[in-house]
């Protein structure tokens, strides 16, 4: 109590949360952040994809650009060699073959690439020391590139850092159907995880006791085709319906030939 400017008493009141309403407020929030946050996450993710995308896409110009070059010849096929790994003097890969078309070798770096379990495993990280966490940083990209679609040379070609002993050279002008060829894809697909893939029977990531296998996007992935389009591929049907050979045989077509350990092309050519 006080006196005002004419001599009365007045009352003096001060406003003040009470608990109750503190912990409806802190209840509002947290319902808030609960509803807000996996939206944020959502777009982040889906941002990554957009940049993942336009990097398929620039690739595929370059993988354009190198052809006029080399009169159609596919560029020479590598692929997870870590004896030297990426960014050592003497690592090889096919990726470096196009930089020259990119100017950026930051192109072949997927946002959304987080590595996976066998970087962990691999001899050649393991010499190398240091840490690689994700497959650009220890193979030089975060994309594979389809075996029967480039030039295998023997004594030069190299996967695992285990040389090929047998040549294939690759013409683009063999491509039967150039727009529904793959030529490149993203590393990780949804559809790889063991649930979609039981028993590691179709497209051998996600295997046990080893696992290759790690999500990268729980939607899908970038896909590059022949004719140097790209498009972000949803579904395993998309994937399987890709033809991945000059002949147009579909990455899921069956194959008899005794190195297709799924029974499908897939495991011949990719």
């Amino acid at each position: 109590m006080k006196l005002n400017d004419s001599g009365w008493k007045t009352e003096r009141t001060q406003s003040a949360f009470t608990l109750i309403e503190l912990l409806v407020v802190i209840a509002i929030i947290a319902i808030l952040a609960a509803i807000l946050f996996p939206v944020f996450s959502q777009a982040k993710q889906s941002a990554k994809a957009m940049v993942e995308l336009s990097n398929a896409k620039e690739i595929g110009l370059a993988y354009k650009l190198y052809l006029n070059d080399t009169d159609d010849t596919m560029p020479i096929f590598y692929a997870y060699n870590s004896a030297p790994p990426s960014g050592v003097a003497g690592h090889k890969g096919t990726e470096l073959l196009l930089l020259t078309y990119t100017a950026n070798k930051q192109i072949f770096d997927s946002p959304l690439d987080t590595g996976g379990p066998y970087l962990a495993a691999d001899p050649g990280l393991l010499s190398a020391g240091g840490s690689y966490t994700s497959y650009w940083q220890a193979y030089g990209t975060s994309f594979r590139f389809d075996h029967c679609m480039f030039s295998t040379v023997a004594g030069e070609s190299s996967q695992n850092n285990i040389t090929y002993t047998t040549t294939d050279i690759v013409n683009e002008g063999s491509v039967e159907y150039p727009s529904d060829t793959r030529v490149i894809r993203i590393e990780m697909f949804p559809f790889f995880a063991a649930q979609y893939d039981p028993g590691c029977a179709i497209y051998g990531y996600d295997c046990s006791p080893v696992s290759y296998y790690k999500q990268w996007d729980s939607v899908g992935g970038s896909m590059i085709f022949s004719d140097s389009h790209a498009k972000k591929i949803t579904t395993s049907g998309q994937f399987n319906n890709a033809m991945v050979d000059p002949a147009g045989h579909r990455s899921g077509d069956p194959s008899s030939d005794p190195n297709a350990w799924s029974g499908t092309w897939y495991s011949l050519c990719d």
